[in-house]
């Protein structure tokens, strides 16, 4: 890898430990300090190996460097003073250079699990979890996170300053919880990572590069929760499948010049297989246990989407789980899903006035629904809805699609 994509790369991979791993070490209220040490490592890494040229091991150099900083700012910063002194006059013997700052795979690991749970902290807004999530285990800039919540920087710079002024407040410990605060807790971290996968899989930024990196990165952390024995839950492997699953047909999602192609024209050949399996995997290693989350309900249903064949069986199963995701835990957006399917079982004549019971008035796949449905059926009902939608639709993307349906109507009818 060439040095000018080697440098993005290291600190999109290398990044998030260093900061997890320092912020573990130095307790979360000084969170700034990690994170510029982490920055000002790769900085550091910018002028020396344009003048000297790459290191031999590029990630270990970056380490040694962090380890030096972290242990010069022990010594001259004397907020730490207090922090740190207990532990000098316990082991005289030692120097602070000593001072270990451990960056071992094991406590890198370790370190982003901890501080994931420390950042979806029930006292801080979800927003503010993901924003951090993304900042801190994530790598993303300020601007990616701005893109990905469509807002400025300005507006996340606020967010995320507040967040932290609110954990060092309630002077939030980078640690597993206990044993009988894990699962509540875990709840919430589960809650992040879906909204972040969700965000990546469906975003309307236009930032195609991003919407990739965040669904890659909730599935990393994930992971970090299923490789843990304390976090290796049902609900964590069902929301693991529900990813991989997902994750198998991004690549059939857009066409090479980046329009979306909608479900029912997708190229199966394009679905990643190795993906599919993982999620069956996943799928079935949370079967283990009586718990029924929704991670479970809806990661059934993206099985069955990767079941290309357009039979009864599928969307009978399909809308069954729907009526069980419904009853669990009721959203219009599933409600819409679960009509859906309907008019896939049932028919169009029975899906329709049970979507118009929705009535989401203020959302565009509301009408998009309708505009589907009432094809072939009433298709000037049908132009009408997609009009609709496409006078509520903010994504380039989503008014793209729109009007490819309505060209559809102009052309045929």
């Amino acid at each position: 890898m060439e040095k000018q994509q080697l440098i993005p790369h290291l600190f999109r991979t290398e990044y998030r430990k260093i900061t997890s791993v320092l912020c573990k070490r130095f307790g979360i209220e000084h969170i700034e300090m990690a994170e510029d040490i982490a920055s000002d490592t790769f900085l550091l890494a910018v002028e020396v190996w344009s003048y000297k040229g790459l290191p031999e091991n590029p990630t270990a150099w970056l380490y040694a460097v962090a380890r030096n900083k972290a242990k010069n700012q022990l010594t001259r910063n004397a907020i730490f003073s207090e922090k740190i002194a207990g532990e000098l006059q316990l082991h005289s013997d030692r120097s602070v250079s000593e001072i270990e700052i451990d960056l071992s795979d094991e406590n890198i690991s370790d370190s982003q699990l901890q501080m994931l749970f420390a950042l979806c902290h029930p006292s801080i807004p979800v927003e503010a979890q993901i924003g951090l999530s993304l900042r801190i285990l994530c790598g993303f800039g300020i601007e990616e996170i701005a893109d990905a919540f469509l807002t400025n920087k300005a507006t996340i710079n606020k967010r995320l300053f507040r967040a932290k002024e609110k954990l060092r407040l309630e002077k939030i410990r980078i640690v597993f919880p206990d044993e009988i605060e894990i699962d509540k807790r875990l709840e919430t971290v589960l809650t992040t990572l879906y909204l972040l996968f969700n965000e990546g899989y469906y975003s309307e930024s236009q930032n195609e590069v991003l919407r990739n990196d965040l669904c890659l990165e909730a599935i990393r952390l994930a992971y970090l929760l299923h490789e843990n024995d304390k976090t290796n839950t049902p609900p964590v492997n069902a929301l693991l499948a529900l990813m991989c699953f997902h994750s198998s047909r991004f690549e059939a999602r857009k066409s090479n010049n980046g329009e979306v192609i909608l479900y029912d024209d997708q190229d199966e050949s394009l679905w990643n297989k190795e993906l599919i399996a993982k999620g069956m995997y996943f799928l079935s290693q949370a079967s283990k246990g009586k718990l029924l989350s929704k991670y479970h309900i809806e990661s059934s249903i993206a099985y069955w989407h990767t079941v290309k064949a357009d039979s009864e069986e599928k969307w009978g199963n399909i809308l069954q789980l729907y009526n069980q995701l419904l009853i669990l835990e009721y959203s219009p957006v599933a409600a819409l899903n679960r009509t859906y399917a309907l008019s896939k079982v049932k028919g169009k004549m029975t899906a329709i006035p049970e979507a118009e019971k929705i009535n989401l008035v203020n959302n565009h796949f509301y009408f998009m629904l309708l505009g589907t449905l009432y094809e072939n059926v009433d298709n000037e009902k049908a132009k009408m809805n997609l009009q609709s939608a496409l006078l509520l639709a903010k994504s380039d993307t989503d008014k793209q699609v729109i009007q490819k349906k309505l060209l559809k109507f102009e052309q045929v009818f």
